[in-house]
Protein backbone atom coordinates (compact mmCIF):
# COMPACT_ATOMS: atom_id res chain seq x y z
CA UNK A 1 0.00 0.00 0.00
CA UNK A 2 2.78 2.02 0.27
CA UNK A 3 3.46 2.59 -3.62
CA UNK A 4 0.13 1.91 -4.87
CA UNK A 5 -2.95 4.15 -3.51
CA UNK A 6 -6.59 3.01 -4.58
CA UNK A 7 -8.16 6.36 -3.13
CA UNK A 8 -7.08 9.65 -3.15
CA UNK A 9 -7.58 13.05 -2.44
CA UNK A 10 -9.53 13.81 -5.83
CA UNK A 11 -11.95 11.34 -5.50
CA UNK A 12 -13.52 13.06 -2.54
CA UNK A 13 -12.64 16.72 -4.18
CA UNK A 14 -16.46 17.81 -2.59
CA UNK A 15 -16.06 16.64 0.44
CA UNK A 16 -16.07 19.54 3.04
CA UNK A 17 -14.05 18.01 6.00
CA UNK A 18 -17.02 18.86 8.18
CA UNK A 19 -16.94 19.83 12.01
CA UNK A 20 -19.33 17.09 13.38
CA UNK A 21 -19.61 15.99 10.26
CA UNK A 22 -23.21 14.89 9.55
CA UNK A 23 -22.20 12.05 7.54
CA UNK A 24 -21.19 10.80 10.74
CA UNK A 25 -24.14 11.68 12.47
CA UNK A 26 -26.03 9.91 10.14
CA UNK A 27 -24.28 6.34 10.21
CA UNK A 28 -24.93 4.40 13.36
CA UNK A 29 -22.03 1.64 12.85
CA UNK A 30 -18.76 3.99 12.65
CA UNK A 31 -17.86 7.14 11.50
CA UNK A 32 -17.55 7.84 7.71
CA UNK A 33 -16.87 11.41 8.42
CA UNK A 34 -13.20 10.64 10.61
CA UNK A 35 -12.81 8.08 7.46
CA UNK A 36 -13.12 11.08 4.65
CA UNK A 37 -10.57 13.16 7.04
CA UNK A 38 -8.23 10.28 6.87
CA UNK A 39 -8.06 9.93 3.01
CA UNK A 40 -8.00 13.55 2.62
CA UNK A 41 -5.06 13.60 4.54
CA UNK A 42 -3.59 10.72 2.58
CA UNK A 43 -4.03 8.23 5.27
CA UNK A 44 -6.22 5.51 3.66
CA UNK A 45 -4.81 2.31 4.78
CA UNK A 46 -5.66 3.20 8.62
CA UNK A 47 -9.01 4.85 7.68
CA UNK A 48 -9.90 1.05 5.97
CA UNK A 49 -8.48 -0.80 9.30
CA UNK A 50 -10.10 1.36 11.12
CA UNK A 51 -13.49 0.31 10.05
CA UNK A 52 -15.81 -2.67 10.57
CA UNK A 53 -14.97 -6.18 9.75
CA UNK A 54 -16.98 -6.93 6.18
CA UNK A 55 -18.41 -4.39 3.95
CA UNK A 56 -20.57 -2.06 6.45
CA UNK A 57 -22.35 -0.56 3.96
CA UNK A 58 -22.97 -3.36 1.48
CA UNK A 59 -27.21 -3.40 2.84
CA UNK A 60 -27.27 0.00 3.77
CA UNK A 61 -29.39 2.75 1.69
CA UNK A 62 -26.59 5.52 2.60
CA UNK A 63 -28.59 8.43 5.10
CA UNK A 64 -24.90 9.51 5.32
CA UNK A 65 -25.18 10.95 1.59
CA UNK A 66 -28.47 12.04 2.34
CA UNK A 67 -26.97 14.23 5.22
CA UNK A 68 -24.22 15.56 3.51
CA UNK A 69 -23.98 19.51 2.98
CA UNK A 70 -21.87 19.73 0.19
CA UNK A 71 -23.31 21.18 -2.45
CA UNK A 72 -22.31 18.52 -4.56
CA UNK A 73 -22.76 15.13 -3.00
CA UNK A 74 -19.78 13.08 -1.82
CA UNK A 75 -19.99 9.60 -2.57
CA UNK A 76 -19.42 8.14 0.76
CA UNK A 77 -20.67 5.10 0.25
CA UNK A 78 -19.08 4.37 -2.91
CA UNK A 79 -15.99 5.88 -0.90
CA UNK A 80 -16.49 3.41 2.10
CA UNK A 81 -17.09 0.07 0.14
CA UNK A 82 -13.59 1.03 -1.35
CA UNK A 83 -11.91 1.07 1.65
CA UNK A 84 -13.87 -1.89 2.97
CA UNK A 85 -13.31 -3.97 -0.22
CA UNK A 86 -9.85 -3.04 -1.91
CA UNK A 87 -7.96 -1.11 0.34
CA UNK A 88 -8.19 -2.99 3.69
CA UNK A 89 -7.50 -6.69 1.82
CA UNK A 90 -4.34 -5.61 0.54
CA UNK A 91 -3.12 -3.80 3.83
CA UNK A 92 0.30 -5.62 4.71
CA UNK A 93 -0.17 -5.54 8.75
CA UNK A 94 -2.38 -4.85 11.63
CA UNK A 95 -2.71 -1.31 12.63
CA UNK A 96 0.17 -0.79 15.63
CA UNK A 97 -1.16 -1.33 19.35
CA UNK A 98 0.97 1.43 20.55
CA UNK A 99 2.70 4.50 19.29
CA UNK A 100 6.11 4.02 21.28
CA UNK A 101 7.98 4.04 17.87
CA UNK A 102 6.94 7.68 17.94
CA UNK A 103 9.06 8.77 20.64
CA UNK A 104 11.59 10.87 20.18
CA UNK A 105 13.37 13.67 21.70
CA UNK A 106 14.84 17.83 21.43
CA UNK A 107 18.34 18.16 22.50
CA UNK A 108 17.84 15.00 25.02
CA UNK A 109 14.05 16.23 26.34
CA UNK A 110 11.43 13.89 25.68
CA UNK A 111 8.54 14.13 22.91
CA UNK A 112 5.82 11.50 22.65
CA UNK A 113 6.06 11.91 19.07
CA UNK A 114 7.56 14.28 16.49
CA UNK A 115 4.61 16.99 16.21
CA UNK A 116 4.97 20.23 17.53
CA UNK A 117 2.51 23.12 16.72
CA UNK A 118 5.25 26.01 15.29
CA UNK A 119 5.28 29.61 16.96
CA UNK A 120 2.22 31.28 15.66
CA UNK A 121 -1.62 32.21 16.47
CA UNK A 122 -2.20 28.41 16.33
CA UNK A 123 -0.14 28.36 20.12
CA UNK A 124 -1.16 31.63 21.44
CA UNK A 125 -3.18 31.54 24.35
CA UNK A 126 -3.93 28.90 26.58
CA UNK A 127 -6.64 27.19 25.69
CA UNK A 128 -5.61 26.69 22.22
CA UNK A 129 -2.39 25.22 23.65
CA UNK A 130 -4.54 22.97 25.88
CA UNK A 131 -6.89 21.92 23.13
CA UNK A 132 -3.75 20.87 20.91
CA UNK A 133 -2.07 19.01 24.02
CA UNK A 134 -5.30 17.18 24.43
CA UNK A 135 -5.61 16.29 20.77
CA UNK A 136 -2.42 15.04 20.61
CA UNK A 137 0.66 17.31 19.94
CA UNK A 138 3.29 16.65 21.49
CA UNK A 139 4.07 20.10 22.29
CA UNK A 140 4.05 23.87 21.25
CA UNK A 141 6.33 26.90 20.04
CA UNK A 142 4.44 29.05 21.64
CA UNK A 143 3.89 32.78 19.64
CA UNK A 144 6.55 34.83 19.86
CA UNK A 145 7.34 36.84 23.06
CA UNK A 146 8.56 40.31 22.95
CA UNK A 147 8.62 43.31 25.07
CA UNK A 148 7.25 45.16 21.85
CA UNK A 149 3.87 47.15 21.89
CA UNK A 150 2.45 44.54 19.21
CA UNK A 151 -0.89 46.27 16.97
CA UNK A 152 -1.95 44.03 14.13
CA UNK A 153 -3.71 45.12 11.04
CA UNK A 154 -6.60 43.91 9.72
CA UNK A 155 -7.00 41.71 7.72
CA UNK A 156 -3.88 40.14 7.88
CA UNK A 157 -3.94 36.66 5.79
CA UNK A 158 -4.59 36.03 2.12
CA UNK A 159 -4.11 32.90 0.35
CA UNK A 160 -3.77 31.24 -3.08
CA UNK A 161 -6.27 27.99 -3.39
CA UNK A 162 -6.50 25.26 -5.54
CA UNK A 163 -9.33 23.94 -7.38
CA UNK A 164 -11.23 22.41 -4.71
CA UNK A 165 -10.89 25.42 -2.71
CA UNK A 166 -8.11 24.43 -0.66
CA UNK A 167 -5.24 26.42 0.52
CA UNK A 168 -2.21 26.00 -1.24
CA UNK A 169 -0.15 28.95 -0.54
CA UNK A 170 -0.93 30.89 2.64
CA UNK A 171 0.38 34.77 3.25
CA UNK A 172 0.67 36.78 6.17
CA UNK A 173 1.26 40.19 8.02
CA UNK A 174 1.10 39.09 11.27
CA UNK A 175 3.50 39.85 14.21
CA UNK A 176 4.47 38.57 17.56
CA UNK A 177 2.61 37.83 20.91
CA UNK A 178 0.29 41.07 21.63
CA UNK A 179 -0.34 39.14 25.36
CA UNK A 180 2.72 40.70 28.10
CA UNK A 181 5.43 38.98 28.84
CA UNK A 182 3.90 38.80 32.34
CA UNK A 183 1.28 37.42 30.59
CA UNK A 184 2.88 34.83 28.85
CA UNK A 185 4.77 33.25 31.49
CA UNK A 186 1.51 32.92 33.40
CA UNK A 187 0.69 30.67 30.31
CA UNK A 188 3.47 28.56 30.53
CA UNK A 189 3.20 28.31 34.00
CA UNK A 190 -0.28 26.69 33.88
CA UNK A 191 0.68 24.57 30.66
CA UNK A 192 3.57 22.95 32.56
CA UNK A 193 1.18 22.32 35.48
CA UNK A 194 -1.61 20.71 33.61
CA UNK A 195 0.39 19.25 30.96
CA UNK A 196 3.93 18.05 32.68
CA UNK A 197 4.49 15.46 29.69
CA UNK A 198 4.43 18.21 26.86
CA UNK A 199 7.02 19.68 25.52
CA UNK A 200 6.84 23.96 25.59
CA UNK A 201 9.14 25.72 23.27
CA UNK A 202 9.68 29.17 24.42
CA UNK A 203 9.90 31.50 21.33
CA UNK A 204 11.84 34.83 22.13
CA UNK A 205 12.62 37.95 20.30
CA UNK A 206 14.73 40.44 22.52
CA UNK A 207 15.93 44.27 21.41
CA UNK A 208 19.25 44.23 22.16
CA UNK A 209 21.85 41.79 24.20
CA UNK A 210 19.83 42.13 27.81
CA UNK A 211 16.66 41.49 26.20
CA UNK A 212 17.29 38.27 24.97
CA UNK A 213 19.10 37.00 27.83
CA UNK A 214 16.47 38.55 30.28
CA UNK A 215 13.52 36.54 28.25
CA UNK A 216 15.40 33.25 28.26
CA UNK A 217 15.67 33.30 31.48
CA UNK A 218 12.35 33.86 32.39
CA UNK A 219 10.85 31.59 30.01
CA UNK A 220 12.99 28.42 31.47
CA UNK A 221 12.06 29.95 34.97
CA UNK A 222 8.77 29.65 34.18
CA UNK A 223 8.78 26.43 32.84
CA UNK A 224 9.98 26.29 29.22
CA UNK A 225 11.51 23.07 28.24
CA UNK A 226 13.70 24.23 25.23
CA UNK A 227 14.05 28.22 23.99
CA UNK A 228 13.39 29.44 19.91
CA UNK A 229 15.35 31.96 18.83
CA UNK A 230 13.40 34.12 16.12
CA UNK A 231 15.58 35.18 14.22
CA UNK A 232 13.55 34.93 10.88
CA UNK A 233 9.71 36.73 11.36
CA UNK A 234 9.84 38.30 7.67
CA UNK A 235 6.96 40.83 9.39
CA UNK A 236 8.51 43.08 11.97
CA UNK A 237 7.91 47.01 11.69
CA UNK A 238 11.28 48.00 12.78
CA UNK A 239 14.70 47.51 11.11
CA UNK A 240 17.10 45.53 12.84
CA UNK A 241 14.45 42.49 13.87
CA UNK A 242 13.76 39.63 12.77
CA UNK A 243 14.55 38.24 9.45
CA UNK A 244 16.56 41.19 9.35
CA UNK A 245 19.42 39.48 12.25
CA UNK A 246 18.74 35.97 10.27
CA UNK A 247 20.95 37.30 7.42
CA UNK A 248 24.00 38.52 9.15
CA UNK A 249 25.48 35.76 10.40
CA UNK A 250 27.45 37.86 13.06
CA UNK A 251 24.02 39.11 14.70
CA UNK A 252 22.66 35.32 14.63
CA UNK A 253 26.20 34.79 16.93
CA UNK A 254 25.79 37.36 19.27
CA UNK A 255 22.06 37.46 20.10
CA UNK A 256 22.18 33.16 20.69
CA UNK A 257 24.99 34.05 23.08
CA UNK A 258 23.36 36.38 24.52
CA UNK A 259 19.86 33.99 25.18
CA UNK A 260 22.28 30.68 26.02
CA UNK A 261 24.08 33.04 29.27
CA UNK A 262 20.56 33.53 30.22
CA UNK A 263 19.46 29.33 30.41
CA UNK A 264 20.67 25.97 31.01
CA UNK A 265 18.01 24.62 28.90
CA UNK A 266 18.31 23.91 24.59
CA UNK A 267 18.01 26.78 22.75
CA UNK A 268 17.40 26.26 18.78
CA UNK A 269 18.11 29.11 16.51
CA UNK A 270 15.14 30.04 14.15
CA UNK A 271 16.67 30.81 10.72
CA UNK A 272 15.39 33.09 8.12
CA UNK A 273 14.89 31.26 4.78
CA UNK A 274 15.33 34.56 3.12
CA UNK A 275 19.37 33.89 2.06
CA UNK A 276 20.67 31.84 -0.78
CA UNK A 277 21.89 29.43 1.67
CA UNK A 278 21.03 28.77 5.40
CA UNK A 279 24.67 27.25 6.74
CA UNK A 280 26.56 30.47 7.18
CA UNK A 281 23.56 31.77 9.82
CA UNK A 282 23.58 28.17 11.32
CA UNK A 283 27.02 27.79 11.87
CA UNK A 284 27.39 31.24 13.47
CA UNK A 285 24.04 30.47 15.71
CA UNK A 286 26.30 26.71 16.95
CA UNK A 287 29.26 29.39 17.28
CA UNK A 288 26.93 31.04 19.89
CA UNK A 289 26.00 28.38 21.70
CA UNK A 290 22.79 27.30 20.26
CA UNK A 291 22.09 23.49 20.24
CA UNK A 292 19.72 23.05 17.46
CA UNK A 293 18.21 24.98 14.53
CA UNK A 294 14.54 25.60 13.41
CA UNK A 295 14.05 25.98 9.79
CA UNK A 296 12.15 27.48 7.69
CA UNK A 297 9.81 30.74 8.78
CA UNK A 298 7.55 31.78 5.84
CA UNK A 299 9.45 33.53 2.75
CA UNK A 300 9.13 36.88 1.65
CA UNK A 301 5.77 37.59 -0.91
CA UNK A 302 3.51 39.14 -2.35
CA UNK A 303 0.01 37.70 -3.53
CA UNK A 304 -3.19 38.64 -5.39
CA UNK A 305 -2.56 41.77 -6.75
CA UNK A 306 -5.75 42.99 -7.68
CA UNK A 307 -6.31 44.38 -11.24
CA UNK A 308 -8.58 47.11 -10.02
CA UNK A 309 -6.99 48.87 -7.11
CA UNK A 310 -3.44 47.38 -7.85
CA UNK A 311 -3.20 46.41 -4.27
CA UNK A 312 -1.77 43.52 -3.44
CA UNK A 313 -3.32 41.01 -0.71
CA UNK A 314 -4.27 41.46 2.28
CA UNK A 315 -5.39 45.07 1.03
CA UNK A 316 -5.67 47.49 4.94
CA UNK A 317 -7.45 50.54 3.56
CA UNK A 318 -6.34 50.31 0.10
CA UNK A 319 -2.34 49.29 1.21
CA UNK A 320 -0.40 45.91 1.28
CA UNK A 321 2.80 45.30 2.68
CA UNK A 322 5.19 42.23 1.67
CA UNK A 323 4.30 39.18 4.39
CA UNK A 324 5.82 35.84 4.64
CA UNK A 325 4.38 32.95 2.77
CA UNK A 326 3.87 29.34 3.64
CA UNK A 327 1.90 26.29 3.68
CA UNK A 328 2.01 23.11 0.64
CA UNK A 329 3.29 25.81 -1.84
CA UNK A 330 6.49 25.78 0.32
CA UNK A 331 7.64 22.40 1.15
CA UNK A 332 9.94 22.39 -1.60
CA UNK A 333 11.70 24.91 -0.03
CA UNK A 334 11.54 24.26 2.97
CA UNK A 335 13.27 20.43 2.29
CA UNK A 336 15.83 22.19 0.38
CA UNK A 337 16.85 23.61 3.49
CA UNK A 338 16.70 21.34 6.14
CA UNK A 339 18.78 19.01 3.59
CA UNK A 340 21.57 21.48 3.61
CA UNK A 341 21.91 21.98 7.43
CA UNK A 342 21.48 17.69 7.75
CA UNK A 343 24.75 17.20 4.76
CA UNK A 344 26.58 20.02 7.12
CA UNK A 345 29.32 18.25 8.71
CA UNK A 346 29.79 21.11 10.59
CA UNK A 347 26.28 21.22 12.30
CA UNK A 348 26.88 17.46 13.46
CA UNK A 349 24.83 16.38 16.37
CA UNK A 350 22.91 19.80 16.47
CA UNK A 351 18.52 19.06 16.21
CA UNK A 352 17.15 20.59 13.59
CA UNK A 353 13.55 21.13 14.04
CA UNK A 354 11.81 21.66 10.52
CA UNK A 355 8.67 22.90 9.52
CA UNK A 356 7.01 24.30 6.09
CA UNK A 357 4.25 23.22 4.32
CA UNK A 358 3.60 20.04 6.26
CA UNK A 359 0.49 18.59 5.54
CA UNK A 360 0.28 14.90 5.72
CA UNK A 361 2.23 12.40 7.42
CA UNK A 362 3.98 11.77 4.22
CA UNK A 363 4.85 15.56 4.28
CA UNK A 364 6.36 15.22 8.27
CA UNK A 365 8.25 11.75 6.14
CA UNK A 366 9.98 13.76 4.21
CA UNK A 367 11.33 16.67 6.55
CA UNK A 368 12.73 13.75 9.36
CA UNK A 369 14.33 11.76 6.01
CA UNK A 370 16.14 15.07 5.21
CA UNK A 371 17.47 15.30 8.62
CA UNK A 372 14.90 17.23 10.80
CA UNK A 373 14.19 15.59 14.23
CA UNK A 374 11.00 17.14 15.14
CA UNK A 375 8.30 18.94 12.92
CA UNK A 376 6.32 22.12 13.50
CA UNK A 377 3.04 22.72 12.27
CA UNK A 378 0.76 26.17 11.33
CA UNK A 379 -0.71 26.52 8.16
CA UNK A 380 -2.12 23.03 7.74
CA UNK A 381 -3.67 23.38 11.33
CA UNK A 382 -5.18 27.08 10.47
CA UNK A 383 -7.11 25.89 7.93
CA UNK A 384 -7.71 22.43 9.22
CA UNK A 385 -7.72 22.24 12.71
CA UNK A 386 -6.14 20.80 15.77
CA UNK A 387 -7.11 17.16 14.33
CA UNK A 388 -5.33 16.68 11.71
CA UNK A 389 -2.68 14.95 14.63
CA UNK A 390 -4.73 12.20 14.61
CA UNK A 391 -3.37 11.36 10.95
CA UNK A 392 -0.05 12.44 11.38
CA UNK A 393 0.86 10.01 14.26
CA UNK A 394 -1.21 7.46 13.03
CA UNK A 395 -0.25 7.39 9.23
CA UNK A 396 3.81 7.69 10.41
CA UNK A 397 3.28 5.02 12.56
CA UNK A 398 1.66 2.43 10.86
CA UNK A 399 4.36 3.51 7.91
CA UNK A 400 7.14 2.78 10.67
CA UNK A 401 5.82 -0.20 11.94
CA UNK A 402 5.25 -1.69 7.83
CA UNK A 403 8.65 -1.21 7.07
CA UNK A 404 9.77 -2.67 10.15
CA UNK A 405 11.52 0.36 11.74
CA UNK A 406 11.30 0.44 15.04
CA UNK A 407 12.07 4.00 16.30
CA UNK A 408 11.16 6.92 14.38
CA UNK A 409 14.75 7.89 15.09
CA UNK A 410 16.03 5.48 13.38
CA UNK A 411 15.25 7.35 10.08
CA UNK A 412 15.78 11.06 10.74
CA UNK A 413 18.44 11.70 7.83
CA UNK A 414 17.73 8.49 5.80
CA UNK A 415 17.41 10.23 2.84
CA UNK A 416 20.48 12.51 3.23
CA UNK A 417 23.00 9.84 0.82
CA UNK A 418 20.28 10.37 -2.12
CA UNK A 419 20.06 14.49 -2.12
CA UNK A 420 23.12 16.18 -4.15
CA UNK A 421 23.78 19.78 -4.60
CA UNK A 422 24.72 19.67 -8.46
CA UNK A 423 23.11 17.48 -11.12
CA UNK A 424 26.42 16.34 -11.70
CA UNK A 425 25.61 13.09 -10.07
CA UNK A 426 23.09 12.10 -12.39
CA UNK A 427 23.31 8.93 -14.81
CA UNK A 428 21.90 10.21 -18.12
CA UNK A 429 22.84 7.37 -20.11
CA UNK A 430 19.41 5.75 -20.39
CA UNK A 431 15.88 7.13 -21.13
CA UNK A 432 12.76 5.55 -18.83
CA UNK A 433 10.16 5.91 -21.03
CA UNK A 434 6.39 6.48 -20.31
CA UNK A 435 3.55 3.31 -20.25
CA UNK A 436 0.15 3.82 -21.27
CA UNK A 437 -2.54 2.55 -19.29
CA UNK A 438 -5.42 2.43 -21.76
CA UNK A 439 -8.34 0.81 -19.98
CA UNK A 440 -7.64 4.51 -17.65
CA UNK A 441 -7.31 6.50 -20.88
CA UNK A 442 -10.51 8.71 -21.40
CA UNK A 443 -8.63 10.47 -24.89
CA UNK A 444 -8.81 13.37 -23.34
CA UNK A 445 -5.73 13.91 -25.21
CA UNK A 446 -3.64 16.78 -22.39
CA UNK A 447 -0.40 14.65 -22.95
CA UNK A 448 -0.14 15.01 -26.60
CA UNK A 449 -0.82 18.87 -26.23
CA UNK A 450 1.87 19.13 -23.38
CA UNK A 451 4.21 16.97 -25.28
CA UNK A 452 3.89 19.05 -28.02
CA UNK A 453 3.78 22.36 -26.85
CA UNK A 454 6.03 21.62 -23.85
CA UNK A 455 7.96 18.40 -24.71
CA UNK A 456 9.65 16.51 -27.50
CA UNK A 457 6.33 15.92 -29.81
CA UNK A 458 6.73 12.01 -29.15
CA UNK A 459 3.19 11.42 -28.59
CA UNK A 460 0.67 10.80 -31.75
CA UNK A 461 -3.02 11.21 -31.46
CA UNK A 462 -5.28 8.52 -33.14
CA UNK A 463 -8.51 7.56 -32.75
CA UNK A 464 -8.59 9.80 -29.44
CA UNK A 465 -5.58 7.53 -28.58
CA UNK A 466 -2.17 8.24 -27.10
CA UNK A 467 0.63 6.46 -29.03
CA UNK A 468 4.22 6.62 -28.27
CA UNK A 469 7.00 7.07 -30.47
CA UNK A 470 9.85 6.18 -29.01
CA UNK A 471 12.11 7.16 -31.82
CA UNK A 472 11.95 10.65 -30.50
CA UNK A 473 11.06 10.76 -26.73
CA UNK A 474 13.79 11.61 -24.24
CA UNK A 475 11.79 10.58 -21.01
CA UNK A 476 11.14 13.72 -19.26
CA UNK A 477 7.87 12.17 -18.34
CA UNK A 478 6.02 15.85 -18.45
CA UNK A 479 2.81 13.17 -20.15
CA UNK A 480 2.96 11.58 -16.55
CA UNK A 481 2.63 14.33 -14.67
CA UNK A 482 0.00 16.18 -16.66
CA UNK A 483 -2.29 12.87 -17.35
CA UNK A 484 -5.90 13.87 -15.13
CA UNK A 485 -6.25 10.23 -14.46
CA UNK A 486 -2.98 8.48 -13.52
CA UNK A 487 -3.30 6.77 -16.40
CA UNK A 488 0.16 7.07 -17.15
CA UNK A 489 2.86 5.24 -15.43
CA UNK A 490 7.34 5.00 -15.51
CA UNK A 491 7.88 2.12 -18.02
CA UNK A 492 10.87 0.27 -20.02
CA UNK A 493 14.41 1.59 -20.21
CA UNK A 494 16.64 1.96 -22.99
CA UNK A 495 20.21 2.71 -23.37
CA UNK A 496 20.08 6.02 -25.38
CA UNK A 497 21.35 5.65 -28.90
CA UNK A 498 24.70 7.47 -30.18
Amino acid sequence: MLLQKQIKRSDMISCLLCKDAPCSRACSRFEPGEALRSIWFDNPDVAALRMPEGDPCLHCDAPCEEACVSCSRVPVKGLMTELSCAVRPKAEIELPKDEERLKCDICGVPLENPFLLSSSVVASTYDMCSRAFEAGWAGASFKTICSFDIHEASPRFSAITGDNGSIIGFKNIEQLSDHSVAENMHIFRELKKNYPNKFILASIMGQDEEEWESLARLCEENGADAIELNFSCPNMQEEGLGSDIGQIPELVEKYTRAAKQGTSIPVLAKLTPNVAVMSPAAEAALRGGADGISAINTIKSIIGVNPLTLVSAPAVKGRSAIGGYSGNAVKPIALRFVSELGQNPKLDGMHISGMGGVETWRDSLEFLLMGAGSIQVTTAVMQYGYRIIDDLKSGLNYYLAQMGIHSVKDIIGAGLDFVSDTTDVLERDTVLFPKFDLDKCVGCGRCVISCNDGGHQAIKFEDRRPKLDGSICVGCHLCLLVCPRGAISPGKKRIKRS
